[in-house]
C-alpha cells in the first residue's frame, strides 16, 4: 500500500501537486499562504510563495510595491531612506530632510557619513582644518573665528608659549610679570614646589615660596633665631610683630618678635647693645608701640 502524503494543516494529498515544507512538515500552497505568508505594507496582500517578498525592519513588500512614497519610483536593489515611516529614494529625501554641507553647500547624501557640530554639518572629506586643510574626522579640533583647527595647528598659530618651558599652554595656564607659565612650570625657584594658588614673594625677579624665602633672605630672631617675616604680623604671639615697621629697628638689633617678653626685655635689649633706659615704654603683648632710639 503506498504511503500517504498529506498536508500537514487541511490533510489533503499533496500527490501531483506543489508543496512547501516548514519546520519538515508539508503544506499545500494555499494553506501555507494562510498561515504564514506576510502581508505587503503597500496593497495589504498576502506575498505569495510565487511572489519575491521584500522586506525592511520587519516590514514586507511586494516587488511590485516597492517604491518611493513620493514619487512612485521602484526602490529595488537602489538605496533608500526612512522617515517616519515611508520609504522615500535618495532624490526625495535629499530635496525634503537632508542637510546642506557648511563648506560646499551641496547635499549630504543619505548613507554618507556626515560630520554634525553646533547645528552645523559637513561631509567627512569637507571637514578639514582651516590651516592644513587635512581632514579631522574624529579627531580633536579647536574652533576660532568660525573656523575650526587641529589641535597642532591651533596650538602653532594661537596658543601662548610658557616662558618656562617653550611649549604651548592649551588650558590653564598662568600669568606672572604678564609672562605666562604652564602651573606645572610656575615653581618656587628654590624647592620648585608649585607656586599656583600659593602665595609667594620674589627676589631680583625669581618668585619663591614664603618658607623657602624666609630661608635663604630674611632676618633671623636673635631670640628665637627663626626668620622673620610678613607673616610674624599675623603669627604665633612670641612671633609678633613689635614695631609698625621693620625698618624702623633693623639698624639696632633684629628684634621684631615678641621673643623679648620670654627672655626678658633687659637681656634682649643687651644683646642688641642698647640700654633699657632709652626707651619710653616697655612693648608689650598685644601692643604696637614705636621704638625711638638716640642716635
Amino acid at each position: 500500500m503506498t504511503e500517504r502524503f498529506d498536508c500537514h494543516h487541511c490533510e489533503k494529498s499533496l500527490f501531483g501537486k506543489k508543496y512547501i515544507l516548514r519546520e519538515e512538515s508539508p503544506y499545500c500552497v494555499a494553506c501555507f499562504e494562510a498561515l504564514y505568508a506576510s502581508t505587503c505594507e503597500e496593497c495589504g496582500k498576502p506575498i505569495g510563495c510565487d511572489c519575491k517578498d521584500l522586506s525592511y525592519k520587519d516590514r514586507h513588500w511586494h516587488e511590485a510595491c516597492f517604491h518611493c512614497s513620493r514619487c512612485k519610483s521602484s526602490l529595488v536593489d537602489k538605496p533608500f531612506a526612512a522617515k517616519e515611516d515611508q520609504l522615500l529614494c535618495t532624490d526625495c529625501y535629499s530635496h525634503e530632510y537632508s542637510s546642506k554641507c557648511q563648506e560646499c553647500k551641496k547635499t549630504i547624501m543619505p548613507g554618507t557619513r556626515k560630520m554634525e557640530y553646533k547645528d552645523s554639518s559637513w561631509h567627512e572629506t569637507c571637514f578639514t582644518c582651516h590651516r592644513c586643510q587635512q581632514p579631522i574626522g574624529t579627531k580633536s579640533f579647536i574652533p576660532k573665528d568660525n573656523q575650526n583647527f587641529c589641535v597642532p595647528c591651533y596650538e602653532k598659530q594661537y596658543a601662548l608659549q610658557c616662558v618656562q618651558c617653550k611649549k604651548p599652554i592649551t588650558t590653564g595656564g598662568v600669568t606672572y610679570r604678564e609672562q605666562p607659565w604652564h602651573r606645572e612650570c610656575f615653581v618656587c625657584t628654590a624647592c620648585k614646589k608649585p607656586l599656583s594658588g600659593q602665595r609667594f614673594t620674589s627676589r631680583d625677579e625669581f618668585a619663591y615660596c614664603l618658607s623657602c624665602f624666609c630661608d635663604l633672605y630674611a632676618k633671623k630672631c636673635a631670640g628665637c633665631t627663626n626668620p622673620i617675616s610678613g607673616e610674624c604680623l599675623e603669627g604665633p604671639p612670641e612671633h609678633a610683630m613689635a614695631a609698625p615697621r621693620l625698618d624702623e629697628v633693623q639698624d639696632l638689633s633684629p628684634w621684631n618678635c615678641f621673643c623679648a617678653e620670654t627672655l626678658g626685655l633687659t637681656e634682649v635689649l643687651n644683646r642688641g647693645g642698647v640700654s633699657a633706659s632709652v626707651l619710653p615704654a616697655l612693648v608689650t603683648r598685644g601692643t604696637r608701640q614705636q621704638v625711638t632710639l638716640p642716635l
